[in-house]
């Protein structure tokens, strides 16, 4: 019997960048289900012991770019380790995926999620600018009235009850994967992702 994952993620997250695609391979190849959940750091971080990336110790910092250098380069991704729009507001989309979601379901959502992540490392774009979300909503076959539907309260209250969701279960930093009731942080977890899927596949 297939499983159902919850994909929690941050639009504007490069480590959701470096595993996006692999996920939505590994899901689909397994025959998972997926809830495409966008969540809201500036909530979690407080909450779960995390600091904004301007206020980690500088070893922190550096680091980070070391890591993102060195899994790029292994996995064959093109990344900017300073792109021009960032740190950038990650609300816009991730509500622009949430209304993708809503209305034309979790296929369209891994589409536009990945459209937005690959704006920001790699074409240099601000994904916080409404005409940005235009355009890429136009590149990904999308109706361009989901920008309005971004707007409704009903996507804010979807988006604030995914970032609930994501806290219940111990989420704490992006991308996180949780597979009936077990958690998975970060995109060098997906290999124990898809072991998980895999054990619970045809004659498992």
């Amino acid at each position: 019997m297939s499983l159902q994952v919850d994909y929690f993620l941050a639009p504007q997250s490069p480590w959701t960048f470096l595993g996006h695609a692999r996920f939505v391979s590994i899901a689909r190849a397994a025959g998972a289900t997926v809830r495409v959940r966008p969540m809201d750091l500036a909530r979690i971080f407080p909450l779960t012991g995390g600091l904004p990336l301007p206020r980690r110790a500088p070893a922190r910092q550096a680091y980070r770019l070391v890591e993102l250098e060195r899994f790029a380069a292994h996995l064959g991704e093109r990344l900017n380790l300073h792109p021009k729009f960032f740190p950038v507001v990650g609300d816009p989309s991730a509500r622009l995926i949430t209304a993708v979601r809503e209305h034309d379901g979790a296929d369209a959502a891994l589409r536009i999620a990945g459209a937005v992540l690959r704006a920001v490392w790699v074409e240099e774009r601000d994904i916080a600018d409404p005409l940005t979300l235009s355009a890429l909503l136009r590149e990904s076959g999308l109706a361009p009235g989901r920008l309005d539907d971004a707007q409704a309260p009903a996507v804010q209250a979807a988006y604030d009850a995914d970032t609930d969701a994501a806290l219940a279960a111990g989420v704490f930093g992006a991308p996180s994967y949780v597979i009936d009731g077990e958690l998975f942080w970060g995109q060098d977890r997906l290999e124990f992702v898809q072991r998980r899927l895999q054990a619970a596949g045809p004659g498992a």
